[in-house]
């Protein structure tokens, strides 16, 4: 079943900079390893995320497959779990926002600043089916394939904003709403597939 990209319950906007510091951005990727560092050294990585490289790995594989056990045999999803997870992918979008230069604002571990980023709690026994988390990650390999393509292009696209904005201080608008709408999908598909927060397939599209 799939739905409408503005009512997915994984949603994600970037406010667009009308100007960018051309010496930050220059520096980037130096600045950004502090921040960086806290995001690897906490004690899991949610869910794949075209901002900052991700991959599931063993403690994010641990995490996912912990919340398929409670769905699946006590059909709940935790408050509190739910909240480490989704302010946790928050924290990484930021991140994510501030390496690929789309803001100069140099990530917070808890202000939400320029990336607003939205994930709806389920209702574990009305809203998911049980069963489904066990197979959510086969079923999204069509989204794997596409997203692998359009991660390639979007690094190209960061790399040319880099040049841009030292020339003349923008972010192409074009390349800017791409480079969101590839998140915005990895978004969609890491809260279906990952997360398990819904049953709603995540629609092929970067709006």
């Amino acid at each position: 079943m799939a739905i409408h990209p503005a009512r997915y319950p994984a949603r994600l906007d970037v406010d667009y900079p009308q100007k960018l510091d051309r010496l930050t951005t220059f520096f980037r990727p130096i600045l950004a390893i502090p921040i960086a560092i806290i995001l690897i050294l906490l004690p899991a990585s949610l869910g794949i995320s075209i901002q900052v490289g991700e991959t599931l790995g063993n403690s994010g594989s641990a995490i996912a497959i912990a919340t398929a056990l409670m769905i699946v045999f006590r059909q709940r999803y935790p408050r509190w779990w739910f909240d480490f997870a989704r302010e946790l992918v928050r924290f990484t979008a930021r991140i994510g926002a501030y390496l690929f230069l789309l803001t100069d604002q140099y990530p917070s571990t808890v202000d939400e600043q320029s990336v607003h980023l939205e994930i709806d709690y389920p209702d574990a026994k009305r809203d998911l089916n049980r069963w489904l988390p066990l197979v959510k990650w086969f079923l999204a390999i069509p989204h794997y394939i596409v997203l692998a393509v359009l991660a390639i292009i979007a690094l190209f696209a960061v790399v040319f904003a880099w040049f841009a904005i030292l020339i003349t201080g923008r972010y192409p608008r074009a390349l800017f709403d791409f480079v969101v709408g590839v998140d915005r999908w990895c978004l969609r598909v890491t809260a279906y597939a990952f997360l398990l927060v819904t049953d709603l397939c995540p629609p092929f599209s970067l709006s």
